[in-house]
């Protein structure tokens, strides 16, 4: 009995396996394509505003630094502004020492006042030299008109000989008259250096701003050369967005067109700027230790003021390039191309979809401007 109930158990086994071998095996039955419906994606024809942007990324810059050069070498008596301090065009930001220049320009008034002293005695003495020459000339006219005919050769060589003396003497005295005149320009010239660099010792702010030393030297030197980069004077008020773009986008950005700026490090942050400056000539940009290998064109943009806003800050921008209010708009990924035509497929409804070629305008990254072949309401597919 109990074999009969063994082997009844290993055939029931052995069906059940054969049966679900043989339901894994058998091929799927063949579904009718008359019975799957078509899957489509189905997108409306909208009227609304398109706009064409190009996305540009840059930093905050100040727009309007003046750089501040020490006038002359010279000792620093006193340094009348620290690093980071507000200053108004005019206020006094160091002063030079004065006393070698003082002592100088008291020298060179002393030279002059004996050049002109020593000058006034010798103009005295060309003039009694001038009389007395004029005296002897109308004694020995007077003399050769009363010689007689046969002694006056000698002594009308000799009045010749002494003209020809006065002539020189009078050419002399006027080149060393020229000669004083150049000197008395060089030294008028010299003093006016001086009072310059008088007047320069103390140097007065150039404009207003904030005044930045140079990172690269000591703040407050106690002595400086000629033409010597101190710091520079940043205008708070000139902050403005500097990107770069490609040859790609250069020619899509004219001035004054809108740009939207966004800051990563504040995702609320938005700002209404315009594009104030495009760059006729490419520049070579190196940003994040990576050379550009194509052109890069500067475009400057200007930003409203917020409290948030200092220079040095990334930023993103968006501008508007082309943009037209009441467009006739698809989306892009439903209108298909072929021999150069453009076309979507228009749902006609009830299940029937026909081809209808259209005339594209405005192209964005998502968005089809439509100028002919569709209006608003109407339906495309995408099969």
């Amino acid at each position: 009995m109990k074999k009969i109930i063994k082997w009844t158990v290993l055939v029931a086994v052995l069906a059940f396996v054969g049966y679900w071998g043989y339901g894994k095996m058998k091929p799927a039955a063949p579904v009718d394509p008359m019975m799957e419906e078509p899957q489509v994606i189905s997108f409306p024809v909208t009227e609304e505003t398109i706009m064409s942007t190009v996305q540009v990324k840059g930093r905050s810059e100040y727009g309007r630094e003046t750089n501040v050069y020490t006038p002359f070498e010279a000792k620093v008596s006193s340094w009348k502004v620290v690093n980071g301090q507000q200053i108004k065009k005019g206020d006094i930001l160091f002063n030079l020492e004065q006393k070698e220049l003082r002592q100088q320009l008291q020298q060179k008034e002393a030279e002059q006042k004996k050049r002109k002293l020593e000058q006034e005695k010798k103009k005295q003495e060309q003039e009694k030299k001038k009389k007395e020459q004029e005296l002897e000339e109308f004694i020995l006219n007077q003399g050769l008109d009363n010689a007689p005919l046969g002694a006056t050769e000698a002594e009308r060589l000799k009045a010749l000989a002494e003209q020809l003396k006065t002539l020189t003497e009078q050419e002399n005295a006027q080149l060393s008259s020229q000669l004083e005149e150049v000197n008395d320009i060089i030294e008028r010239q010299a003093m006016a250096d001086l009072h310059d660099k008088l007047n320069l010792s103390t140097y007065r702010s150039p404009d207003s701003g904030i005044f930045l030393f140079d990172s690269t030297q000591k703040p407050q030197p106690q002595s400086v050369t000629a033409n010597q980069y101190i710091g520079k004077i940043v205008d708070l008020n000139s902050l403005r967005f500097v990107a770069y773009v490609d040859e790609n986008d250069v020619f899509s950005i004219k001035p004054g067109m809108a740009v939207e700026v966004k800051m990563p490090s504040i995702k609320d942050l938005r700002l209404k700027g315009k594009v104030v400056e495009v760059a006729k000539f490419a520049e070579a940009v190196t940003q994040e230790k990576q050379t550009s290998q194509t052109p890069q064109f500067k475009v400057i943009i200007s930003l409203p003021k917020n409290d948030r806003l200092i220079g040095g800050l990334t930023l993103n921008g968006e501008i508007v390039s082309e943009q037209k209010d009441k467009a006739i708009v698809v989306p892009k990924l439903a209108v298909l191309t072929e021999g150069g035509e453009s076309y979507v497929m228009v749902d006609k409804g009830n299940g029937q979809i026909e081809r209808q070629d259209i005339k594209i305008g405005m192209v964005t990254l998502d968005k089809t401007e439509v100028l002919s072949g569709l209006k608003a309401g109407d339906s495309v597919v995408l099969q």
